[in-house]
């Protein structure tokens, strides 16, 4: 749009004074020099609608840094900020969301970010290693091929913030170590930033284990999605009950993000609409029956 150009809302002043303010938010991120997806401008649109507040700047200052120096990481949903404000203020946070809400990759930018920055000396890369049991002994391969398939989540986003020749140095040396929840047992975690992917695959006793290595100096994140357990009886899942028993205590905090937290697809947000639909629909048929 050039600079003598204007535009004109007409309509119901309701819906003119919406669309405005919809307008100018977005006008403002473009005069930063900010580039916008169709998914951000669809979310801007969703929050005004809900009279929820957003201030996109305020979403463009939380920039994480990572290796990789063209590559700026930001939050891009409200669920998003409050997820990384967490991580700042809290030792231990626990972030639980549907799949595509940015849980593992924001995760894994602080982690880096945190190295970096010197504030913490290793990276630790934590997860059930094959849900529902962690039988390894099937697999061919020693001991990092065997779980290789089940971090490669984790790799992906790694990649896409670290030059490849530097992760793979930082694995030779320990800096960054992948490890299944099975073998952490034992050990105590100092001075480390702590990812425990996918723990919805986890039990009560797993989740008790985990969170007793964390050491002095550590800060650890631990992401889950509910909705996708592969454990044998959903209700053992060490997620569902943790935030009960963990309440109330300083340091840690539990951050919910949602289908409008989700940043991938569009088709992939609205699948999630429709499996929380059907699972509502089920819930409601067992209650009258």
């Amino acid at each position: 749009m050039q600079n003598d150009s204007k535009l004109v809302i007409s309509g119901i002043k309701k819906e003119v004074n919406s669309s405005s303010k919809i307008i100018e938010g977005l006008l403002s991120i473009i005069r930063e020099g900010h580039s916008l997806s169709t998914s951000q401008v669809k979310y801007y649109i969703e929050m005004t609608k809900k009279n929820e507040p957003l201030d996109w700047k305020s979403l463009y200052k939380d920039t994480i840094q990572v290796f990789k120096k063209e590559k700026e990481i930001r939050p891009k949903t409200l669920g998003q900020k409050r997820l990384i404000e967490a991580v700042k203020k809290n030792e231990i946070v626990f972030v639980i969301g549907p799949a595509g809400s940015g849980k593992t990759y924001l995760a894994v930018a602080m982690a880096l970010s945190a190295l970096k920055n010197e504030e913490v000396s290793r990276i630790i890369l934590v997860r059930p290693a094959v849900e529902a049991g962690e039988s390894l002994g099937y697999l061919p391969g020693d001991l990092l091929e065997k779980i290789d398939p089940y971090f490669r989540p984790l790799y992906d986003a790694i990649y896409e913030m670290m030059p490849a020749e530097k992760f793979n140095k930082y694995m030779e040396k320990g800096i960054i170590e992948i490890a299944p929840l099975a073998y952490m047992r034992g050990r105590t975690l100092n001075d480390s930033f702590i990812i425990l992917d996918d723990a919805q695959n986890t039990t009560l006793g797993q989740m008790k284990m985990f969170l007793t290595r964390f050491g002095f100096g550590s800060k650890v994140i631990i992401n889950g999605d509910i909705t996708q357990i592969d454990l044998p009886r959903k209700e053992h899942s060490g997620l569902i009950k943790i935030a009960q028993i963990l309440k109330n205590i300083a340091g840690i905090e539990f951050v919910y993000l949602n289908d409008q937290d989700v940043v991938r697809h569009r088709l992939v947000q609205e699948i999630i609409r429709a499996y929380e639909r059907e699972d509502l629909k089920n819930q409601e048929n067992q209650e009258v029956e």
